[in-house]
């Protein structure tokens, strides 16, 4: 099983779309917070190339997609 990684920030409507495709694929993942927590957010930036757009979803160690449904 792939491992899954959502970065996001409260209150996006792309970040809960996405959150919402995966539950309903029944693809498990964890959902990182980028907003309040530095740590995270450092981590998607490395990922995303330093684009600060969310949700930045990575899969197994490899960005597969920044934004949702082309925004973000």
């Amino acid at each position: 099983m792939s491992q899954v990684i959502i970065y996001t920030k409260p209150g996006c409507p792309y970040c809960a779309r996405a959150r919402g495709w995966y539950t309903a694929e029944g693809i498990e993942f964890e959902e990182r917070n980028a907003q309040d927590n530095p740590v995270y957010r450092n981590e998607m930036l490395r990922y995303s190339k330093n684009d600060p757009t969310v949700p930045v979803i990575v899969v197994d160690g490899q960005l597969k997609q920044i934004g949702w449904e082309g925004r973000g």
